[in-house]
């Protein structure tokens, strides 16, 4: 039953990742910037703190007595993050739902999974896998072909991108894609993919806060595991940091688009505007809650990212048909798209197979109690 609801809860996680940027597309009259930020405020400045304060009694005490070198560290890496979440919605935007989000999501895999493992080969930290590990060992040698495998999927589609450009060439474009650019969107998309593992080592630099509120939740709770929501407090601090990268973007744009009049322009439904922009955003944050739950049940990080992965790759997807973005296109277009997230699931499958065979931490303990044990 546990791993049903794993399973169940991540594809809650994945669903909202996978949508939030749905409501965007019922803004109207705003430009692209205004509507982002509005959005922002509530993903990164109102929900993360109410979301903290609803799970973890006194965060801001535990906050005000961490050490100023990791919320420095954690801020640092909520901005660089930050810049990857900024070029996600571009990303998004440029490419469309669909294409957008299996580039993206295929090169957050890629470097989310290489990058921390090289930093922690140069710098050895217990718990965490090296990029050593994944060449000298089956386990991690399935995960670097899984790695290959989604690199082809998203050369695959970058392809398919460029033929729905050639398609759309001299045509009428709909609204779903009156602001298709492949050039410029992939551009953003390998950006967005690079700076995502900044994500991670946010949450590492932040760890002392959510032990504090595990120990905390422990004390109080004798018996009953870890904590689900520990590491809500360190997304206070993380998101802070996204926050202020876009931000100082948003408001460069609006300065430079005159845009600022979006706010408060009666000519347009800033009701409804309002409303949209701050459930894209609430959405966006949603999925940290259900991630952290549907990795509780299952009980292994990687392949519970593996699936998250997965059902976001396939509600954006579905999301992008039924908005149209691949309407006018040949059908050639259409199953080279198709191949593409298809081969992106797979290197998704052969990761998570990869993951599965990694020996049981507590049974190479036993093994060998002198080994230092590393896992991701």
């Amino acid at each position: 039953m546990g791993a049903i609801l794993g399973v169940i809860f991540h594809f809650i996680g994945g669903f909202a990742s996978g949508s939030f940027y749905i409501p965007y597309k019922k803004v109207k009259g705003w430009a692209w910037e205004s509507y982002w930020i509005i959005g922002g405020l509530f993903s990164w400045l109102i929900v993360p703190p109410l979301a903290a304060w609803l799970t973890i009694p006194d965060f801001g005490s535990i906050i005000s007595s961490t050490d100023f070198s990791v919320l420095k560290w954690t801020f640092i890496m909520g901005v660089l993050w930050g810049i990857g979440g900024l070029t996600y919605g571009l990303g998004v935007r440029y490419l469309g739902v669909s294409l957008g989000s299996s580039i993206i999501l295929g090169l957050c895999s890629v470097f989310g999974s290489l990058v921390p493992s090289i930093y922690y080969d140069v710098f050895p930290t217990a718990g965490k896998d090296t990029i050593t590990d994944l060449f000298s060992q089956r386990w991690g040698q399935f995960v670097l072909l899984g790695l290959l495998v989604c690199v082809i999927g998203i050369i695959i589609c970058g392809k398919a991108g460029a033929m729905k450009d050639r398609d759309l060439a001299g045509q009428q474009t709909t609204e779903a894609n009156k602001e298709f650019k492949i050039g410029l969107g992939l551009l953003v998309a390998i950006i967005s993919g690079v700076l995502s593992a900044c994500f991670s080592f946010g949450i590492e630099a932040g760890s002392q806060m959510a032990s504090v509120a595990n120990e905390h939740w422990k004390a109080a709770h004798p018996g009953e595991g870890e904590f689900l929501y520990r590491n809500n407090v360190v997304y206070v601090v993380l998101l802070w940091g996204g926050l202020t990268t876009n931000f100082i973007w948003c408001m460069i744009l609006n300065a430079r688009n005159k845009t600022f009049k979006n706010y408060t322009d009666g000519k347009s439904p800033l009701a409804r505007n309002y409303l949209f922009s701050a459930l894209a955003g609430t959405t966006w944050f949603l999925q940290f809650f259900f991630y952290g739950m549907g990795e509780s049940k299952l009980g292994n990080g990687a392949s519970s990212w593996i699936l998250h992965m997965a059902f976001i790759i396939l509600v954006a997807n579905a999301w992008g048909l039924v908005l149209n973005e691949w309407k006018g296109v040949s059908r050639k277009t259409k199953n080279a798209i198709i191949i593409g997230i298809l081969v992106i699931l797979a290197s998704v499958l052969i990761v998570g197979y990869g993951n599965s065979l990694k020996p049981d931490p507590a049974t190479t303990l036993r093994q060998d109690t002198e080994r230092p044990i590393y896992r991701i």
